[in-house]
C-alpha cells in the first residue's frame, strides 16, 4: 500500500509455531498446575512454544502480577489470568 503511513499497516501475522505462550506463576499453586495443563495441551497441539516464570524469582513480574497469578502471556502480553480458557488460547494461537 504505497503512500500508506507505517501506523496504518497491519503487522504480518504469525504463525502459531511462531507464537510464545508464558505461565507466571509460583511454586505450590494448584492454578497455576492447572494452567499448565491447559497450555502444554494447546501448545502441542499448535507446535507453539511455551516456557514458565516464577513470580517470587522476578521483581517485576511480582509487582505486576501477584494478585492475579497465574498470568497467561501471548508474545508478551497479557491473555489470561487465575483459569486459562483452552478455546479462547487455541484462538489466540490462530491467530
Amino acid at each position: 500500500m504505497a503512500g500508506m503511513s507505517p501506523i496504518f499497516r497491519r503487522s504480518e501475522k504469525k504463525s502459531p509455531e511462531e507464537r510464545l505462550v508464558t505461565l507466571v506463576g509460583k511454586p505450590g499453586c494448584h492454578l497455576c498446575d492447572d494452567a499448565q495443563e491447559v497450555i502444554e495441551k494447546v501448545c502441542g497441539e499448535f507446535g507453539a512454544s511455551w516456557e514458565k516464570k516464577d513470580i517470587t524469582q522476578d521483581e517485576e513480574l511480582y509487582r505486576l502480577y501477584w494478585e492475579q497469578i497465574p498470568v497467561v502471556l501471548v508474545d508478551g502480553a497479557q491473555h489470561d489470568f487465575w483459569k486459562v480458557n483452552e478455546d479462547r488460547l487455541r484462538r489466540a494461537l490462530a491467530g
